[in-house]
């Protein structure tokens, strides 16, 4: 059994800050991607950054800039660095993570969801 527990959301004002935490725990042989995906009210889920166990990182586009994904592997956890947070990032934020097995199958995993929610 895993379990994938966020922190961190919450309501700041555009311009502002928040950093998102991610911790996995349970039965853990090693972890692949770590990555956090939003999903915004009336919208599909979308990416937003992933992050390899080689710290290899992928950003959508409209982050760039003004997010940092990172991870300590040592800790199990992920994390999300937003800064100049617009309006637009309001979303509930998930974290994703793909662990891989002894037999070489990989699981993935979705943590309960952060709200985030940016006031203009």
């Amino acid at each position: 059994q895993v379990q994938l527990v966020e922190s961190g959301g919450g309501l700041v004002q555009a311009g502002g800050s928040l950093r998102l935490s991610c911790a996995a725990s349970g039965n853990i042989f090693k972890i692949d991607v770590m990555g956090w995906y939003r999903q915004a009210l009336g919208k599909q889920r979308e990416l937003v950054a992933v992050i390899s166990s080689g710290a290899s990182t992928n950003d959508a586009d409209s982050v760039k800039d003004r997010f940092t994904i990172s991870r300590d592997n040592a800790q199990n956890t992920v994390y999300l660095q937003m800064n100049s947070l617009k309006a637009e990032d309001t979303a509930v934020y998930y974290c994703n993570v793909v662990l891989l097995f002894p037999s070489l199958q990989e699981r993935t995993y979705w943590g309960q969801g952060t709200q985030v929610t940016v006031s203009s």
